[in-house]
């Protein structure tokens, strides 16, 4: 299979991406939009004429950016309360050409559950964006060219989706695994809409956004921060050459959301706004996608497991 190459570098922007593209008439949701990668999202795509709906839980803090970008609402949506996912699909009315599923946690220190009983990285990584994704279907179907943005990350190479034990009842609870499994299962979901939907024409895309500063680290400790390059001895954040900032990280969910260089393509997971090669999963792989996490039967393992608890 030959791999989808963009004319992108990794420094590109979310503006810079769809720079040209008419998004007008267009109608995208983005989880997470109120704040870091999210609102870089929601900015590029309404910059480009989209109507978007910033979906977060807590929507007065969304309110600078739906001031900021005419025709731009916040809608409260929890991804991991399964009530509050229903609600907002039940309210949704009329085509929907994007869903850009970008919020979520990382690295809870203790195990959490929520109230079906999954895990809580799980719950809200995969669980929520799996039901946003099934409530929506039918609004996705009336569109021309829609399609589903699944924000992942390169943990995904670090841990399958382990069906014997997904909530961590019985194994220790650790919480980087835990995440990793999360982010593999969101590359699952991906591959799940693209073998369940494409006779509907509809296309799901996973993507890394890649090292960035944003709130989704707030739970990593000081020694993690400072192996990474990213806190000095005196606890000042300070940013590694290979880290990106807001825009240049959100330039790959937009890529997948609107360009039309990713027309029909699906099933697949991009970085730097390139798809990434099939690699074997393990703790020095440096880029790439598991075999694990594309794999066609987990993700068909993985639809059957969660479907029952969405309905």
């Amino acid at each position: 299979m030959t791999l989808t190459t963009t004319p992108f570098g990794k420094r590109a922007t979310a503006a810079e991406v769809l720079d040209g593209v008419d998004l007008s008439g267009r109608r995208m949701i983005v989880t997470g939009g109120s704040s870091g990668l999210g609102v870089e999202t929601v900015r590029a795509l309404a910059g480009a004429g989209a109507r978007v709906t910033v979906a977060t839980r807590d929507p007065a803090a969304a309110e600078p950016l739906v001031k900021e970008l005419p025709g731009t609402e916040a809608v409260a949506l929890d991804l991991g309360d399964l009530a509050s996912v229903r609600s907002f699909c039940d309210a949704w009315s009329g085509p929907l050409d994007g869903l850009v599923a970008n919020a979520g946690v990382m690295m809870l220190p203790t195990r959490q559950v929520n109230a079906q009983g999954w895990e809580m990285q799980l719950a809200t990584n995969y669980l929520g964006h799996f039901a946003l994704a099934v409530g929506l279907e039918d609004a996705l179907r009336q569109a021309e060219k829609p399609r589903v943005v699944v924000v992942s990350s390169g943990a995904q190479l670090r841990a399958g989706f382990d069906f014997d034990d997904p909530q961590f009842e019985r194994r220790p609870y650790d919480p980087f695994v835990a995440y990793a499994q999360s982010k593999t299962a969101d590359v699952l979901l991906a591959v799940g809409i693209s073998r369940r939907w494409a006779e509907h024409g509809i296309t799901a895309n996973a993507c890394a956004p890649g090292w960035i500063h944003t709130n989704l680290a707030r739970h990593l400790d000081r020694e993690t921060l400072q192996a990474l390059g990213a806190l000095d001895a005196d606890g000042n954040l300070v940013t590694p050459d290979y880290f990106k900032n807001p825009a240049q990280g959100a330039a790959t969910s937009v890529l997948l959301a609107a360009s039309p260089l990713l027309d029909g393509v699906s099933g697949r997971y991009f970085e730097d706004n390139q798809e990434s090669e099939v690699v074997d999963g393990g703790p020095d792989v440096p880029a790439g996608v598991a075999k694990w996490s594309v794999d066609p039967g987990a993700a068909d393992r993985l639809w059957d497991h969660a479907l029952p608890v969405v309905r």
